[in-house]
């Protein structure tokens, strides 16, 4: 929760220094923006998914808790099953923040040569007032974020298509 309400932009640089003290060299970098990336997204699956586990039917917990089902039992074959939903949104969020964090880490890391991404193509020609290389790299993060989110969107209708609410067509 403590890393969910402290902004990015205010603990990437202390993430990239801690970074660039363990892991030496130009890969320092790309760890700094994985971890910017990764504290961005974690929370909203963590959350969905908590929230998917406790919210399985209580008619079936009952009917687990009747056949004397081990808690095992029930997590496998009923807990995770209700919670696979809520975790593939929680997924589909977080596509799109990590995309977020990562610009945002880029951003404060000012990382060039090699390991230059999107978010330095923004940086540098907003510097050199190149404003159509500056609204390309914009289009191609929001194209890269659509992209993130059909592509969880898609893996999402797969992993429910025969069984879930949300995906299964009704019938008239």
């Amino acid at each position: 929760m403590i890393l969910q309400t402290t902004p990015i932009v205010a603990i990437a640089p202390l993430i990239i220094i801690w970074v660039r003290q363990v892991v030496p060299g130009e890969d320092s970098t790309f760890v700094s923006l994985v971890i910017c990336a990764w504290i961005v997204a974690f929370f909203p699956i963590l959350s969905n998914t908590i929230l998917g586990l406790n919210s399985a039917d209580h008619h079936l917990l009952n009917l687990f808790q009747l056949y004397r089902s081990s808690r095992w039992q029930t997590l496998i074959y009923l807990r995770l099953p209700s919670a696979l939903p809520y975790f593939l949104g929680g997924l589909r969020i977080s596509g799109g923040l990590a995309l977020i964090g990562a610009v945002v880490a880029e951003f404060v890391a000012g990382t060039g040569g090699n390991q230059s991404g999107i978010a330095y193509q923004i940086l540098i020609s907003s510097f050199n007032l190149q404003i159509p290389r500056m609204f390309a790299a914009l289009f191609m993060t929001t194209v890269l974020g659509v992209a993130i989110f059909a592509g969880l969107t898609l893996l999402s209708d797969f992993m429910l298509r025969n069984w879930h609410e949300s995906t299964v067509k009704q019938e008239n």
